[in-house]
């Protein structure tokens, strides 16, 4: 018996959340008195799994299975999961892994719970915290299941250094064949992604065009930030729809949101709820943002975020 986490890569690199759903899932192995075992797919760096638990690596090696397709991988991780003989299985909640997670649940004839928040508050019956109605609230679900399926909400448990030794072993599961395939892809290149982002800038319709985004760009460059923006920004073409965050775009888990002249409509608010700290800069002081904000600063961004951009500049600097 064993838990087995999926570890996704992005050209060859673990990103954090990688690192956090290994760490989540050496606890789970560790409240079932077994082992950790972590599937990944075109690793280069396998053996770094071993920092946060991982015991034993599945690593898959495999020019074929560069761009992602959720048939193909689900069936991977049904072998993986069948050749280890593994009781839970947990993924992340990211675009891919909530693609996948009801493939791999159907796969295994197991249970499935998504958005996770917190390890197991109890292994017999099995149950798990999860986020509900668009992050507004929790449930308590149980799985009663063989196997289970588990998707870990990004940023909800942390990432924790556990260090052991990890044995890779190459592994050579059958690629089903896909009807799909990529005719080319296109990813932005320099910037920090939203994925990634530990703190996002947020811009709204509040910037009044896109000539003055630079605003938005240069506090995210001071922040180590991600730039992204609301629905109707991306619609009137001042954005790239892939920076659209909200239930309709990109959900946001990130430790710092700074939204910029966005009002707060109920569907951005959905995307962004399970960030930690939440900061707001807007004209009106009835924007609903305000009521689900962390900070609020009622003013003019064109006069509040060139001075906090300064401000920021001078701590950096005083502290180089």
């Amino acid at each position: 018996m064993s838990v087995l986490v999926f570890a996704e890569t992005s050209e060859g690199k673990y990103k954090k959340s990688s690192f956090e759903v290994t760490s989540y899932g050496k606890k789970v192995a560790e409240q079932l008195g077994t082992h950790l075992v972590v599937v990944t797919i075109n690793s280069k760096e396998p053996n770094q799994l071993g920092t946060y638990g991982a015991e034993k690596v599945l690593n898959i090696t495999n020019q074929s299975l560069e761009t992602f397709q959720s048939k193909t991988y689900a069936n991977i991780i049904k072998q993986a999961a069948e050749k280890e003989n593994a009781q839970v299985v947990i993924l992340e909640s990211s675009s891919n892994g909530l693609y996948m997670a009801p493939m791999v649940a159907v796969n295994l004839n197991a249970g499935y719970a998504s958005n996770v928040v917190s390890l197991p508050s109890s292994t017999s019956p099995f149950i798990v915290k999860r986020k509900a109605f668009s992050s507004k609230a929790f449930n308590n679900s149980e799985i009663t299941t063989a196997a289970k399926v588990l998707a870990l909400a990004k940023n909800s448990f942390g990432v924790f250094e556990n260090q052991v030794t990890a044995t890779i072993e190459e592994f050579s599961p059958s690629i089903s064949e896909s009807g799909l395939h990529s005719e080319t892809i296109e990813k932005t290149s320099g910037k920090v992604t939203i994925a990634d982002a530990d703190i996002v800038v947020s811009g709204g319709r509040g910037l009044k065009g896109p000539e003055n985004w630079g605003m938005i760009e240069d506090l995210a460059s001071v922040l180590g930030a991600a730039t992204a923006c609301s629905k109707p920004v991306s619609d009137l073409g001042w954005r790239p729809h892939s920076e659209h965050v909200g239930q309709t775009g990109k959900p946001v888990a990130s430790n710092l949101y700074i939204a910029i002249g966005i009002s707060g409509a109920i569907q951005h608010l959905a995307g962004i709820n399970s960030s930690k700290v939440k900061v707001v800069i807007n004209t009106d002081s009835e924007a609903p943002f305000f009521k689900a904000a962390d900070y609020g600063i009622v003013g003019d961004a064109f006069e509040v975020v060139p001075k906090l951009i300064e401000k920021l500049k001078e701590f950096k600097a005083n502290n180089a």
